[in-house]
């Protein structure tokens, strides 16, 4: 790093107040700009999209579902949301390998809002410093980040329901509105980059997912010293030492001074430096995406164990997420004996036969209603008391009480099979395994 006083920049501008990046234009900043209103989009839109009669993307917690359009994940689909944070996390790890912390400057949601909220005051105060244009962007500050509250517990309550009858809402959706309310306009509007660099802790540790064909934003000292306004007396490199770079940046830095983790890879500081390289008739390039190999002058390597490593593993939970998904079962069954008697002798005119009692809980985990046919394995040598042929609504969970006889057997304990069907093509949709007992002496 330079060691040069004048060079040091404290990274959220004077004390106590937040950067105000300087605007800029460039192929980066509309990079960014389609990226983060695509997501902005997406955010805002999705919780008023519907699928069948219900809608699309809904976290119910109260009932415990999670609705994502067609699927409907339950409790017992735990495993699958873990997968789904697990390659979140690995497909982070991939791209930080790749091309750096890019995700951070084009997707990340609170830069996302932190560059919607700078936009809102360059486009209200600009460079003038007036009372009436700071109230002004203060109340623009608080409508966005009422709607982006209402939008995200949107999410949890049913946004349709949220708008029209707010009045009826309970205490912790209030609580929830205020509460990112004033979240949403404390990090975009007055934290901004502080959150970047010292309440994130991804700043801290990607680093350490870097190697040296790593994409990062860097500066070519090498073309750039000594640094300067051009002369003609002078014998100075490229860099006219006009701090642009630094002016543009969303978190304060200057990029000249090295890799530093403040660093988000916008790409706002090459925009400024190529439209200065062109004012001043030198090729572009003095600020790039570069690797460390290619400042050392080194051919980029042909085998990256690291992000190989990092693909193998996404892809390889992918695979086993989308086998698991494909696999996850309509129905649910579970069977309860009653604990009271393992069985009753019945008596009739033709003998003694032996009854057990089952509670059956069937869960359909499917978006649509069916009808579904009960059955047990060997069902002749049983007789079925109770609902044989059942209609489940999407989602519905019932407990189904059955009674099963049979007559004596050499074999006291018997294990057999519960079995539901689809009424319509006679499909397995779920077993359970169970036990019948008959006759006396069962624990010998």
């Amino acid at each position: 790093m330079n060691a040069r006083s004048d060079q040091l920049i404290a990274t959220s501008g004077e004390v106590g107040t937040p950067v105000r990046p300087r605007p800029v234009s460039g192929r980066f900043q509309r990079l960014r700009l389609a990226s983060h209103w695509l997501l902005l989009g997406l955010f805002f839109l999705t919780p008023w999209l519907s699928w069948q009669d219900r809608q699309a993307v809904w976290f119910d917690l109260p009932e415990r579902q999670f609705h994502i359009f067609g699927w409907t994940f339950w409790p017992t689909d735990f495993h699958l949301v873990a997968l789904l944070l697990i390659i979140a996390a690995f497909g982070l790890f991939t791209i930080t390998n790749w091309i750096g912390r890019a995700f951070c400057g084009y997707a990340c949601p609170h830069s996302v809002f932190f560059s919607l909220f700078v936009a809102i005051e360059q486009r209200i105060e600009g460079r003038r410093k007036d009372s009436r244009r700071r109230t002004a962007k203060w109340i623009v500050w608080g409508l966005v980040a009422g709607i982006s509250a209402i939008t995200f517990v949107g999410y949890f309550v049913p946004a349709r329901e949220l708008i029209a009858a707010p009045q009826a809402l309970g205490g912790w959706p209030l609580f929830w509105l205020t509460f990112f309310t004033v979240a949403t306009f404390c990090a975009g509007g007055l934290l901004r980059e502080r959150v970047c660099i010292y309440l994130c802790p991804y700043a801290r540790f990607q680093s350490v997912m870097f190697d040296r064909d790593t994409l990062v934003v860097a500066y070519d000292a090498a073309r750039g010293e000594p640094r300067g306004p051009r002369r003609r007396d002078r014998n100075a490199g490229d860099c006219v030492d006009c701090t642009l770079c630094v002016q543009v940046c969303p978190t304060g830095i200057d990029i000249r001074n090295g890799l530093q983790y403040e660093c988000i890879s916008c790409g706002l500081c090459i925009d400024a430096c190529d439209g200065v390289m062109d004012r001043v008739g030198r090729p572009r390039g003095l600020i790039g995406y570069r690797t460390e190999r290619s400042l050392l002058g080194l051919d980029p390597s042909r085998l990256r164990p690291r992000l190989i490593g990092y693909g193998a593993a996404l892809c390889s939970i992918m695979l086993l997420f989308a086998i698991l998904l494909a696999g996850r079962p309509e129905l649910s069954l579970d069977v309860e004996r009653d604990r009271r008697a393992l069985f009753n002798e019945v008596t009739r005119d033709s003998g003694t036969v032996f009854e057990n009692s089952y509670l059956l809980t069937i869960h359909n985990r499917h978006a649509d209603a069916r009808d579904v046919h009960l059955g047990v394995t060997h069902g002749s040598e049983f007789e079925w008391i109770g609902p044989s042929t059942l209609t489940l609504e999407a989602g519905e969970r019932r407990d189904v009480p059955v009674r099963l006889r049979a007559g004596p057997s050499p074999d006291r304990v018997r294990s057999i099979e519960f079995e539901i069907h689809d009424a319509d093509d006679a499909r397995r949709l779920a077993r359970r395994e169970s036990r019948f007992f008959a006759g006396s002496g069962l624990g010998s």
